[in-house]
């Protein structure tokens, strides 16, 4: 079902690129996008755990050099009947973690060295328990290709109004600011029913 979920999620935030692809660029705009969209899903279905554990400076860990939280995954991802994601530290105070990798076999989770401190072990295992759910449904793999799409939209708005969109376009510049402002939130607001109605 969460597979359906996802792959209705990602037509739709097709045809959302393809609107404003057609609304910046009329029909070869529009073409244009359709391609740029399913490059934008391909790469970030592959790609944008990497991307983002990347971006963070997240450092993988063993149950050598982090036995605690090592295991704290482990036990629940046993229980869960889950595959053993790589588990990853970020050296930040701010607490805060999350779980990236676009299915259960190719998950990963990362929580800050802020986190790890302030909350004992009971508490780190409700936060990576939720994490790992998120995991399980598949939400990572929703969450990070919205967020692609709608930073993809963004570019598209921005190189539209840089080389003046669509003139036949009656909207014209109001018409590309109003994409390039639009688009992007209701590619959030998709994900956010997703998420919700999981």
């Amino acid at each position: 079902m969460n597979s359906i979920k996802t792959g209705v999620l990602l037509a739709g935030l097709t045809a959302l690129f393809m609107g404003a692809g057609f609304m910046l660029g009329g029909d070869g705009g529009m073409m244009i996008a359709l391609v740029f969209a399913c490059g934008t899903n391909l790469f970030a279905y592959w790609n944008a755990d990497k991307i983002v554990l990347r971006m963070y400076n997240a450092k993988e860990v063993t149950p050598q050099s982090a036995p605690g939280f090592y295991g704290i995954v482990e036990q629940l991802a046993r229980r869960a009947q889950m595959p053993m994601p790589k588990v990853y530290i970020i050296d930040s105070d701010q607490p805060n973690a999350f779980a990236t990798g676009r299915n259960p076999e190719n998950a990963a989770v990362a929580a800050t060295r802020g986190l790890l401190r302030i909350l004992d072990n009971e508490e780190i295992a409700g936060v990576m328990a939720h994490e790992l759910a998120h995991v399980k449904n598949r939400d990572t793999l929703i969450m990070t290709v919205t967020a692609t799409i709608a930073g993809a939209l963004s570019m598209l708005a921005n190189f539209a109004l840089f080389f003046g969109g669509n003139r036949n376009n009656p909207l014209g510049v109001v018409g590309t600011i109003a994409v390039m402002i639009l688009a992007p939130i209701a590619a959030m607001l998709e994900n956010a029913g997703a998420i919700i109605h999981h």
